[in-house]
């Protein structure tokens, strides 16, 4: 009955997605907006550890070559130093060219969790997290199959996704399960398997383990609420959840602190231009979108400038706000707010 119904609405949306290389749906926020609220799950999983960072410490980027993750290794090397992880690194080198306290590390996590092996010592990522005091993990995929889930990032998906509706009987679930079990940049495998991985080895490490914040998104406590569940039809917003919640319940056994952040739909960019003074805001400031705000959980709608979620990255790490929690950040109408404003509001959550 209904559930075949949805299947095959989902099989339908599958095949126009990949056949198109759509990116329509590869938005971390829906299309429409919904005033009901299950947001039942917003209370922080709270630990006693509250250990600040120090000008001169060390951060590892994961996804430091991303549209997102260049701007918040940029921004964060202003104070830290910088480990950034990236698949090629030449493709960002460029970008970062005069800051000497960013290094670059080389690591393909999918292939990596593909190896299923437990030595950390023997994996590419541990270069990168031997002496990293914070985490910071920019990584993510598109919503629906695009060209992002292959393992080029940039190859067509149709004949693959249409081959693996075919062999489950179009059942989209076990589709895409088979498409995690080929090494693809699938949501199971980048939001939920790769995060818990970079966690792991993380804990391996010897290094004075302080802080590890997550860029999340708006919608995963939300996922049984219209609009959420579209967006989540591949499972995207389920692998964003499950690697919250492993990182909530490692943050407290390892003894380190947290920090979520939930953008809505990333805009902004791109950037090729890696001059700013003070803070990165001014890198869109053609934007009439520039003014931000924050609150705790999983309870605000909107789109996020990518500028404007580095700078909060950065905000809360060099002035410790927001620990042992997960919060929502959005641009609305205006100009960007000042330093003493933008801290002010992140200080108050």
């Amino acid at each position: 009955g209904r559930k075949m119904v949805v299947n095959r609405i989902l099989v339908a949306v599958l095949l126009l997605i990949s056949n198109n290389g759509c990116d329509a749906f590869s938005a971390q926020q829906p299309f429409f907006a919904s005033s009901e609220n299950n947001n039942a799950n917003t209370e922080s999983t709270k630990n006693t550890n509250n250990k600040a960072l120090q000008p001169g410490d060390t951060i590892a980027v994961i996804g430091a070559s991303g549209n997102v993750g260049k701007l918040v290794a940029l921004r964060l090397s202003d104070t830290y130093k910088i480990n950034g992880v990236v698949r090629d690194a030449s493709s960002v080198q460029p970008f970062f060219e005069g800051r000497d306290n960013i290094n670059l590390f080389e690591c393909n996590l999918i292939e990596e969790i593909m190896k299923n092996n437990n030595d950390f010592s023997s994996s590419s990522l541990s270069p990168a997290l031997r002496d990293a005091n914070a985490v910071v993990i920019c990584t993510g995929t598109t919503a629906f199959p695009t060209e992002a889930w292959s393992k080029t990032e940039s190859t067509s998906v149709t004949s693959a996704v249409l081959k693996a509706l075919f062999d489950n009987g179009f059942t989209v679930k076990d589709a895409i399960s088979d498409l995690d079990s080929m090494g693809w940049n699938t949501p199971n495998n980048v939001d939920n398997k790769s995060n818990k991985y970079v966690l792991n080895v993380w804990n391996s490490m010897g290094a004075t383990k302080k802080r590890v914040v997550m860029l999340s998104s708006i919608g995963v406590q939300r996922r049984t609420a219209m609009p959420f569940p579209i967006l989540n039809a591949c499972g995207v917003l389920d692998a964003k959840a499950a690697g919250e919640e492993y990182l909530k319940q490692n943050a407290k056994e390892e003894e380190y602190s947290y920090t979520i952040i939930r953008p809505g739909q990333l805009f902004g960019g791109p950037y090729d231009n890696n001059y700013y003074l003070g803070t990165l805001f001014q890198l869109d400031k053609d934007s009439d979108t520039q003014d931000v705000e924050v609150g705790q959980g999983d309870e605000l709608l909107g789109d996020t400038l990518r500028s404007t979620l580095a700078e909060i990255t950065a905000q809360i790490m060099e002035k410790n706000y927001a620990t042992n929690m997960d919060f929502a950040a959005v641009n609305v109408k205006g100009q960007a707010p000042d330093v003493t404003t933008l801290q002010s509001r992140l200080g108050a959550l």
